[in-house]
């Protein structure tokens, strides 16, 4: 309390002495930032201010030569699928020109889990040293206040072991963060620059690839770290209007591709520890052990224990398992793997099942497979990333050492009472289509795409002109997901969809008041 009130005090005695209000303010905006906000409204704030400025670089940038500029409510719904890496599309992405590409990457980057996280560090850091000294300034402070007489003489000796042990680890503690920081930078441009790398020598290598750029317009290099950023953010987006449709025949891209998908999203606590072991084995470095042992008390969330890490991983690989062998099983024969090889159709089906956890990729059109498969897919859509099975007895450890979220069960309704909300909500928005269009409006495809938004996914069944009641006079068929055909309202929905969905960490033990017996 006192090192607040010292800080406050300090923050007064700026704003007195500066001759800059602004500069004031920013202290002040900063200080709440850092210590006041709660951590949901600051990750809120950020995402909304970086996809308006998204919004606003898009519109001043011209887009594909002979293409129109799409509307502005789906400029705003492509910046803010962007920024929350869902890849939900209103529009086919070849509209895009290479400058709006390069924007869209920027966006997915900066609002990708592991780069906010990185952030989040950052502000760790920033707490850190206001609230304890990392050099120990306590321990001098203290020593002057024992020469001054300020501290009575009953154990001083032991009150100033105390304080050096206490500083120590402050320092250490300090010292780890800064080591974790880099750990997660140095990890996100590894995985970036060796991935966009690998993608671009590919694509330079081989013909059928680099046709289709070519025949399409988009630079190798932009497609490469375009496709590699959205990956490992799990976005999903790709420069091509058929997403990966087009490069199904190309296994040794796909294959590519599958480790990004892994690194950024539901295998990134355990490759983060791995990295931390064995830089800590290579360095020799106290910090790192220290990292490993006090997870918790680093304070970020992507850090586990090394059971939960390997828990999760079999998790993980248990569940592409199940999906490999159900979507092999009734797909192999399908129309979207039709013309593939064994070997094409085997590395295809794993892409596509990798997909749904959560990056949205697709090598075929969803709209053509069955429905056992969709279902499916809503389920693993539905599960949070770091969905582990986890046996009884860890449960009982891990519910002893405590650490539970501060925002934990505050909220009134569960995540699955919001989705069916926002599922009646767009089938309100909605209704005059699902009377008239019932084989593309149906429930099952709008509660696909709600699900898919609030993944963060991006799988969609798009819109036929071939499945209209009314015929296909006046319809065009196009690329862009199904949301591309509701009303404003409805994209307005799945807008706010998308951010809950951004933010469903921090919702993911609400609606315990609620009880069904």
């Amino acid at each position: 309390m006192s090192s607040v009130i010292f800080f406050g005090r300090k923050l007064e005695h700026f704003c007195s002495k500066s001759r800059s209000k602004l500069a004031c303010f920013n202290r002040s905006f900063f200080h709440v930032l850092v210590f006041k906000a709660n951590p949901v409204w600051v990750q809120l704030v950020y995402f909304i201010v970086v996809s308006l400025l998204g919004f606003g670089a898009l519109n001043m940038s011209k887009p594909e030569p002979y293409s129109s500029m799409p509307k502005s409510i789906d400029v705003y719904f492509t910046s803010v699928s962007a920024t929350t890496v869902s890849s939900m599309s209103t529009v086919e992405m070849e509209v895009f020109s290479n400058t709006q590409l390069i924007i869209m990457t920027i966006l997915m980057l900066v609002g990708g889990e592991v780069f906010t996280s990185m952030l989040g560090l950052q502000l760790a850091r920033s707490r850190f040293k206001k609230h304890g000294s990392p050099e120990g300034d306590s321990v001098n402070s203290n020593s002057h206040e024992i020469e001054l007489g300020t501290i009575t003489n009953e154990k001083p000796s032991t009150d100033l072991e105390s304080n050096i042990n206490s500083s120590s680890t402050k320092s250490l503690k300090y010292k780890a963060t800064r080591y974790l920081g880099y750990v997660v930078l140095g990890y996100l441009l590894v995985v970036h620059v060796v991935g966009s790398s690998l993608v671009s020598m590919y694509v330079s290598l081989v013909p059928s690839a680099r046709k289709i750029l070519e025949s399409k317009g988009i630079e190798i290099q932009t497609f490469s770290f375009f496709t590699v950023v959205s990956t490992f953010a799990n976005c999903g987006f790709v420069p091509t209007n058929e997403n990966m449709v087009v490069f199904k025949e190309n296994s040794g891209l796909l294959l590519l591709l599958i480790p990004q998908i892994l690194l950024g999203n539901t295998l990134y606590p355990a490759c983060l520890r791995a990295s931390i072991w064995v830089l800590g084995k290579m360095t020799k470095k106290v910090e790192f052990n220290y990292i490993l042992e006090n997870y918790k008390e680093m304070g970020y969330g992507h850090l586990r224990s090394g059971v939960r890490c390997a828990l999760l991983a079999a998790t993980v690989v248990g569940f592409i398992s199940v999906q490999l062998v159900l979507f092999c099983s009734m797909e192999w024969n399908s129309e979207g793997l039709n013309g593939l090889s064994s070997y094409q159709k085997f590395v295809g089906s794993l892409f596509e099942v990798m997909n749904s956890r959560h990056t949205g990729e697709s090598i075929v059109d969803l709209s053509t497979i069955s429905s056992a498969i969709l279902v499916l897919f809503v389920v693993m859509m539905y599960l949070p990333p770091y969905t582990s099975f986890i046996p009884t007895k860890y449960q009982e450890r891990e519910s002893r050492k405590g650490g539970k979220s501060e925002a934990a069960g505050k909220s009134m309704f569960s995540q699955l009472s919001y989705l069916a909300i926002f599922i009646i909500l767009i089938c309100i928005t909605e209704r005059q289509k699902l009377k008239e269009d019932p084989l593309n409006f149906n429930v099952l495809n709008i509660t696909i795409e709600v699900i898919s938004a609030y993944g963060n996914v991006g799988f969609s069944t798009g819109y036929s002109c071939k499945r209209r009641l009314g015929g296909e006079m006046g319809c065009t068929d196009s690329w862009a997901g199904f949301v591309g055909r509701w009303s404003n309202s409805g994209k307005l929905v799945l807008i706010v969809v998308m951010f809950f969905g951004r933010l469903k960490s921090f919702t993911l033990k609400s609606g315990k008041a609620w009880k069904l017996s």
